[in-house]
């Protein structure tokens, strides 16, 4: 278990593999958000050493785990803390703005928890949920590369004693920290190709991890290749997916508002950064006739612009939070549908102010910001990997065909 240094870093034993942390528990969205911060405080101190040398944060996940914030999402009836989408939202922002990896590696861990809670049965709830309130954490494996034909996809088969499954997934951020590895899987149900969530043991034999994610941005997020190889799983451990998309659910807008604020929290990292450098470093332009750079009033301006437009994008994510939780209280197609279009409308600001926070910190702070010990880039290179997870030009789309053709979104996790 990792732990606080005198000097508020944190402990880093060598691990061989993903280690159990017994968390806190946490009560309500009031004490989950103080989690948060105090967590960040902390997250922040080597966020750019982890990201300069690309060092895994494994003692940095086991105090997130501790703190009890991966199962603030359990309802409160399972003995979870139940929080609403806002509070998970804000939470998510808080840690991403200290560290856009640590902020996104829990996203896929909650997406599963919310499938499950969709279309999962009561004794796997209970099941899943006991494990993630001892400990346990979810990383993924939902994404392939290359394979349009769903008859090469990732397979789950069915043998007459057992089941197993086969295939390679890539995009699989969290799988190297997870002890469960929830895998998008095709199974034959009456004839037909069916998706489900199967969630796999991440040591179950025949299961390969593989480290080789070797993006610019979002550096330590465990975001490789997992391998399977006619490994077998239980069929309690596997969780209607496709169906849950055939009827009204929140699957997805639930998945898009953590994105929104992973992309909100990296624009007010991005932000605090360029505030701090400017204060303390960069020179006054000549023509500024002005002793310090924060005086430049043209660098004030630019900075009321962003701040203005950093609130505005938290203004819709709040919004998009409460959408989101009357959606999951009352899932009809109306309400989901609504959920969905106010979360593109926020993702859609998100996205932007990120990548512009990103760029205008050295635009603003000057050419000492680009020294490469500094690594003030990963603001940008994080916003712009990140953002790339499906294209924001289509959640404007979904937006403009609602409000103008009263067209609803299609029903998935990416919007």
């Amino acid at each position: 278990m990792a732990t606080e240094l005198d000097d508020g870093t944190l402990d880093r034993p060598v691990l061989g593999d993903s280690t159990r942390v017994r968390p806190e528990q946490i009560a309500d969205d009031a004490q989950a958000l103080q989690a948060a911060q105090r967590l960040a405080e902390v997250f922040a101190a080597e966020a750019a050493a982890r990201d300069r040398e690309r060092r895994l944060p494994w003692a940095e996940l086991d105090a997130f785990v501790a703190s009890g914030l991966w199962g603030i999402t359990v309802p409160r009836q399972y003995g979870g803390a139940g929080v609403g989408s806002r509070t998970l939202a804000e939470v998510t922002a808080i840690i991403a703005a200290a560290d856009g990896s640590l902020g996104q590696i829990p996203q896929n861990h909650f997406y599963a928890l919310e499938v499950l809670r969709v279309g999962g049965r009561p004794d796997q709830q209970r099941f899943f949920y006991e494990r993630v309130l001892a400990g346990d954490r979810f990383g993924n494996a939902l994404a392939e590369i290359g394979h349009k034909d769903f008859k090469r996809r990732t397979r789950f088969t069915r043998s007459a004693t057992s089941w197993q499954i086969d295939g390679r997934k890539f995009y699989c951020t969290g799988a190297l920290f997870a002890h469960w590895i929830p895998t998008l899987a095709i199974g034959e149900e009456e004839g037909r190709d069916v998706t489900y969530l199967v969630f796999v043991p991440r040591n179950a034999p025949g299961v390969e991890v593989i480290d080789d994610w070797d993006g610019f941005g979002q550096r330590v997020t465990g975001s490789g290749s997992v391998q399977f190889s006619q490994v077998r799983v239980e069929p309690e451990w596997i969780v209607p997916f496709q169906a849950s998309f055939e009827r009204p659910t929140t699957i997805g807008p639930f998945a898009q508002i953590i994105h929104a604020a992973i992309d909100l929290g990296q624009a007010r990292g991005a932000l605090q950064a360029a505030l701090q450098f400017v204060r303390e470093r960069s020179r006054p332009w000549i023509d500024a006739k002005v002793e310090h750079a924060s005086q430049d009033p043209l660098t004030i301006t630019q900075f009321g612009d962003l701040a203005v437009r950093l609130s505005a994008a938290e203004a819709l994510v709040r919004r998009a939070g409460r959408f989101v939780d009357a959606a999951q209280a009352e899932p009809t197609e109306r309400s989901v549908a609504q959920a969905s279009i106010a979360v593109a409308e926020a993702r859609a600001l998100t996205t932007t102010v990120s990548l512009d926070a990103g760029s205008r910190l050295f635009e603003l702070a000057g050419t000492a910001a680009t020294l490469d010990d500094l690594s003030l880039d990963r603001f940008w290179r994080n916003a712009r990997t990140h953002t790339l997870h499906d294209p924001v030009r289509w959640k404007y789309h979904a937006v403009g065909n609602f409000y103008l053709n009263d067209k609803l979104p299609p029903r998935h996790g990416a919007l």
